[in-house]
């Protein structure tokens, strides 16, 4: 494969890593855009930047993250916060037609007493662990 590739969230853990990676490769032109540059939360602002750029894949690695205490205290705002930036960047890149696009969820996602290793078909097998729950139903959304 090769083309305009958006990598979502490039200064997180993930994104960072699948920064590095494809800008070595020479057959990928990478596209990053900052926190302060895009707001992937407005989807006006969003759709405007794949209508510019045309980008051809893109790596979902993008969410409001902070850990527990701040899932905990703020969980409305980690609910919100990854469902918009999920759906605008979803919904845009259907709109402009992106070949393909990798959705990227965590192990939060799974119940709490998950067998491990954890399986995929474990997905909303049982509860999930409250503190981590309003992140969790949100990447959820977006896999479904």
């Amino acid at each position: 494969m090769e083309g305009k590739l958006f990598i979502t969230g490039h200064n997180g853990l993930v994104g960072r890593a699948m920064l590095r990676h494809y800008a070595t490769q020479p057959q990928w032109q990478v596209i990053t855009r900052t926190k302060a540059e895009l707001d992937l939360r407005d989807p006006h602002a969003t759709d405007a930047f794949f209508a510019a750029e045309r980008p051809d894949y893109v790596i979902l690695a993008a969410a409001k993250v902070g850990g527990i205490k701040a899932s905990y205290t703020q969980p409305v705002d980690f609910l919100l916060d990854n469902l918009q930036i999920q759906n605008a960047v979803l919904s845009a890149a259907h709109r402009f037609d992106v070949k393909k696009l990798l959705f990227l969820g965590s192990t939060c996602i799974y119940p709490k007493n998950a067998e491990m290793p954890i399986r995929e078909d474990s997905l909303l097998t049982g509860p999930m662990e409250t503190t981590n729950e309003p992140y969790g139903v949100a990447k959820i959304a977006g896999i479904k």
